[in-house]
């Protein structure tokens, strides 16, 4: 997924904030299951970060456009890890390891059904 760096994700010296890199993060997966006509939020639960390895190797700025790549990295019973990185022109700037746990909708861990379970390995599996 692209994404323009704007003003907005800048200091003043126009580098791109480092919190803004888990948005961008955010960003891309949410719009993979929006390109499949699906939502991230979906009606027997959704998907909570529960863990974060983050690193931040080169800064991006202000008006930059960058690529947000994820690919999976494991797939448990109740949650997935995908490895997330954002380039500008093929120059990996960051690279994020993210366990995402799935959640019924009252808070609880919920096992992926089979279905849902397929549907992230083909969404996340490069």
């Amino acid at each position: 997924m692209q994404i323009r760096v704007y003003y907005e994700d800048t200091d003043t010296g126009g580098i791109v904030y480092h919190s803004n890199y888990l948005n961008f993060c955010e960003r891309a997966r949410s719009e993979t299951f929006f390109q499949e006509g699906l939502s991230p939020d979906m009606a027997s639960g959704g998907f909570v970060v529960k863990k974060i390895t983050a690193n931040y190797l080169k800064p991006a700025k202000l008006g930059d456009l960058l690529e947000v790549k994820s690919s999976l990295k494991l797939i448990k019973s109740a949650s997935f890890v995908l490895i997330q990185r954002v380039y500008k022109d093929n120059v990996k700037l960051f690279e994020a390891e993210i366990v995402l746990a799935y959640i019924n909708r009252e808070g609880y861990p919920q096992k992926f059904e089979d279905e849902l379970r397929e549907l992230i390995i083909s969404l996340f599996n490069s």
